[in-house]
């Protein structure tokens, strides 16, 4: 006991020192915490079967005083903080080196770097709760196969209600413009796409309230679906344009959540080698919805009145909110963990056990919050892949609301279908989707596993490109063939064709560039994928806004024509630029964001030890006094 009490003395000096803090102080730090620890090892070695008396105060502690064990917990806390600051301020850290290795970050990107929950701290910490082992079947990664499939599905359901609430008043338009005395076609054309514009803003705030331990995804998802179900009511209840558009608007806000988190959920469930076809089952259900909905729609208004469109919008949403909210599971590690511990405070007594991440997160939620809505747009400026392969991206999907929005003008009042008929118009479009995600999910993974296989096993983001080059040649022929024949006033099954193979090649576009965002450095992930989400929400709401003006000037098929030269000049020399030479320029734009992030979670380490030293100050004082 005595070497503790000699320990004491030396936190002024450690505080002292602690902005030149090396790895000799957390190797001594290390030391103090092991070596009053006797069976600590074998402590460790049997987490796998450890019973609730394994983590009472007594058997880790033993005869320790209170104050003796406080000390000992400043030490251990203090190894853990200066191993972290050391490690973030020293080593260069390296995600694509990570990468080629097949490892992957399961942090938020706010956050310092924790691998595996903080298990590697196991041994110096007694009171850290982690899983117990790489095969706890607690930790969502093992769940059984049914369970992540259900959950998957879940997901995916709320993931429907948002493009399907965005394109579902398209067929009503015309009596929603009548009863509301909306003249202008751009506004009529604003009230469909201003919920693409709230997709823009909406992850930005909310989503990142998900990666908070004390909230987690459940509990994000449930709210956002039934905020939506609300709005999605006043949608239907709403007397002026104005309160049409706020409803909508809000609504959005909330209902492009399940877009972004789902996303998050996947990757709880699932590594980056089996998580391929998962995604593809996710990616399915927001690039239907939008074509699913005007189908549905199209009959309704065809035998009720507008509101209906809404109505059971409504319904299908109410549903799916009662159901997720039954049997949707926490999947995210952080959240499932802390209530861990709580579950074992409360069982042992021991009101000490923690999560490494309930000790070594500096950042506090409004600054989470700050830096999650602020990258994203530094992202969209200054990043060359962001902004080259993001614009490609952006224009297929202002290229995708476009034609969703012509159809009741061409099939309706060019071909002279009735509304139910028009919609049933967007099912080429849907088939379009549905082989393109079957037949591009396995294209793009033979080829990128086959340029691995060549590369000697080490993978890089540009083998996520090459299946971009065939699918920048058949997007521009779908847009050039649905344009065409609806100008010509060919057999309806042409400008169906026209759409399907446009939406075979969108599918192959969306998946290369979205896979590319994730794998150029995982680290910030979200970042990226939230800058191009940023960037083709923008595009999608603000594309239909001229639309009518272009085709009335142009006609359909030189609109549509020009439209396909901007996919071919977006869509081939940038990727191939970036296949050639990608690796180099993402480095060295990847470099400047790492290098702040590094600062960033040093400085925050740096004050969480400061913190802990001045607790230390105050035992060691208590302690004299007495």
């Amino acid at each position: 006991m005595a070497s503790l009490h000699s320990k004491k003395s030396d936190f002024g000096e450690r505080h002292e020192n602690l902005s030149t803090s090396s790895s000799n102080e957390t190797e001594d730090v290390l030391a103090l915490t092991v070596s009053n620890h006797p069976g600590h090892h074998q402590h460790y070695a049997r987490r796998g079967s450890m019973s609730l008396e394994h983590y009472s105060v007594h058997h880790i502690y033993g005869d320790l005083d209170s104050e003796d064990i406080d000390m000992q917990r400043i030490a251990t806390r203090n190894t853990i903080l200066s191993e972290l600051a050391n490690r973030t301020g020293v080593e260069e850290l390296d995600f694509h080196h990570d990468l080629e290795k097949g490892k992957e970050a399961l942090i938020p990107e706010s956050a310092i770097t924790i691998e595996n929950a903080g298990e590697e701290f196991n041994h110096v910490d007694p009171e850290l709760i982690t899983w117990n082992g790489p095969d706890d079947p607690d930790a969502p990664r093992n769940w059984p196969a049914f369970t992540k499939m259900y959950l998957l599905g879940i997901v995916s359901f709320y993931a429907l209600v948002a493009p399907m609430s965005s394109s579902m008043p398209s067929p009503a338009m015309p009596e929603i413009a009548e009863q509301f005395h909306i003249d202008s076609p751009t506004i009529s054309s604003m009230v469909v796409s201003i919920q693409i514009l709230a997709w823009a803003l909406g992850p930005l705030a909310i989503a990142p309230l998900s990666e908070h331990d004390n909230i987690g995804r459940k509990l994000v998802l449930d709210i956002s679906v039934w905020m939506s179900l609300f709005f999605n009511i006043g949608c239907a209840l709403s007397n002026n344009t104005a309160q049409m558009m706020i409803f909508r608007f809000v609504g959005g806000l909330f209902g492009c959540v399940p877009l972004n988190v789902g996303a998050g959920v996947i990757s709880d469930l699932y590594g980056a080698r089996s998580r391929n076809l998962a995604l593809a089952g996710f990616v399915l259900a927001p690039l239907l919805g939008p074509i699913f909905a005007p189908i549905v729609s199209g009959f309704i208004v065809q035998s009720l009145k507008w509101r209906w469109v809404f109505y059971v919008l409504s319904m299908f949403n109410g549903v799916v909110a009662l159901i997720g909210t039954i049997f949707l599971k926490e999947t995210y590690t952080p959240t499932l963990l802390r209530r861990k511990a709580k579950k074992l405070r409360i069982e042992t007594g021991n009101t000490n056990l923690h999560t490494i991440y309930e000790i070594a997160d500096g950042e506090t939620m409004m600054s989470k919050i700050m830096l999650t809505m602020t990258r994203p747009i530094k992202l969209l400026f200054t990043h060359p892949m962001i902004v080259g392969l993001g614009s490609f991206m952006a224009f297929t999907y202002g290229f995708m609301y476009l034609m969703i929005i012509t159809f009741p003008t061409i099939f309706g009042k060019v071909y002279g279908f009735s509304k139910g008929v028009t919609g049933l118009m967007y099912i080429p479009m849907g088939v379009g989707f549905f082989l393109g995600v079957i037949f591009w999910t396995y294209a793009v993974g033979r080829v990128y596993e086959s340029k691995i296989a060549k590369n000697g096993g080490v993978a890089k983001p540009e083998f996520r490109l090459p299946c971009l080059f065939p699918a920048a040649i058949v997007l521009p022929i779908g847009l050039i063939w649905f344009g065409w024949s609806a100008e010509k006033k060919l057999h309806w099954i042409m400008p169906g064709i026209g759409s399907g193979l446009f939406a075979f090649g969108f599918v192959c576009v969306f998946q290369c560039i979205q896979s590319y965002l994730i794998d150029m450095n995982p680290r910030f992930a979200a970042s990226s994928v939230a800058a191009a989400a940023l960037f083709r929400a923008l595009f999608g709401f603000g594309f239909p806004l001229f639309a009518n003006k272009m085709f009335d000037k142009l006609g359909y098929g030189w609109a549509n024509t020009m439209c396909a030269f901007i996919a071919i000049v977006l869509g081939i020399p940038f990727p191939i630029f970036c296949y050639i030479y990608g690796e180099r320029v993402r480095k060295w734009a990847d470099k400047r964001f790492e290098t702040s992030q590094r600062l960033r979670d040093q400085k925050n380490l740096r004050r969480l030890q400061r913190k802990n030293l001045k607790k230390g100050h105050e035992v060691e004082s208590d302690s004299s006094s007495q």
